[in-house]
């Protein structure tokens, strides 16, 4: 089937990309190339550089008619929602209806979001934190993520637009940018093949539920033709920032302690996810080890 793939040139949106073309789907990417990067396309997918917020994208929907719309171009910097939460709203809201409207005109049949459990469910009441915990944002992030959850249902009440949307834990592997803002686990990294000292904000006993990549990729496979609604993406297991640095240190053999500094707003103490309901209706479950993740990103990073 085609497939039309947003934010197909980032971290994971690339991986999505490359697993869909090695199931033999046709591929269109758009991205704007902000954070994306031009190295991760696969040359197999055809592509354009586009803004999910260009007018102009609808000529692309009408051209190549695809027929699985893959949503995963947004803002995701939760630092950057907090100091300018108008342009994570145009981009996480405004850009997802552009993409909405021109799916509803072009026949797409479903539409795959990319939406986060990692903060849309704020300082949990009860943990694992399954779909049904209530959502209270505590960064413009988490709210327009959860508005564009909103709109999606909307469309398919209104034009029976089918989707799924993925409540992601922190994803983390191959092609995460260490000089990013998003992911701890290459930050951490990119900072220790360099011999410097990572810094852990807080006390680093700050739970998050890492899932590899790879998993991520899977289960974007999954609900290509099954699983309408919303679904956490996780491991289940919550993991210390303290533990993290840890089990890299051994695996790198890295010498030297990190940094202490104070904690950072808009950041979660605990969170981590239930993931039975996907288990239970796609018989998707996260496979990788934390410890095995981590191996295979650190051997990425090693290699570039």
């Amino acid at each position: 089937m085609k497939i039309l793939v947003t934010g197909g040139a980032g971290f994971i949106g690339s991986n999505i990309v490359d697993r869909y073309l090695g199931e033999g789907h046709e591929v269109v990417v758009v991205d704007n190339l902000i954070t994306g990067k031009r190295e991760n396309l696969n040359p197999k997918a055809k592509f354009y550089e586009i803004d999910i917020l260009d007018p102009e994208i609808g000529e692309i929907f009408k051209k190549e008619k695809p027929a699985v719309i893959n949503h995963h171009a947004a803002q995701i910097d939760v630092r950057k929602s907090l100091s300018d939460p108008i342009f994570d709203a145009k981009v996480n809201i405004l850009g997802t209806i552009n993409i909405l409207e021109n799916s509803v005109k072009a026949g797409v049949k479903k539409v795959i979001y990319a939406s986060t459990g990692g903060a849309l469910y704020g300082e949990p009441t009860y943990l694992p934190v399954d779909e049904n915990h209530p959502i209270l944002p505590i960064a413009p992030y988490a709210a327009s993520k959860f508005s564009a959850e909103a709109y999606l249902s909307l469309y398919a009440q209104s034009y029976n637009l089918k989707y799924s949307a993925l409540r992601y834990g922190n994803v983390y592997g191959p092609r995460q940018d260490p000089l990013g803002e998003a992911g701890v686990i290459a930050i951490f990294i990119g900072k220790m093949l360099k011999g410097e000292r990572p810094t852990i904000y807080g006390d680093g006993e700050q739970l998050r539920d890492y899932i590899f990549v790879g998993d991520i990729a899977e289960v974007n496979l999954k609900v290509l033709e099954e699983g309408v609604g919303v679904y956490n993406v996780g491991t289940g297991i919550g993991t210390s920032v303290n533990q993290l640095f840890k089990n890299l240190k051994e695996i790198l053999d890295f010498k030297l302690e990190s940094i202490y500094a104070p904690p950072r707003k808009g950041e979660l103490l605990k969170v981590y996810l239930d993931a039975k309901k996907i288990e239970k209706e796609l018989g998707w479950k996260a496979r990788t080890s934390l410890n095995e993740g981590l191996r295979k990103t650190v051997e990425y990073f090693k290699r570039g």
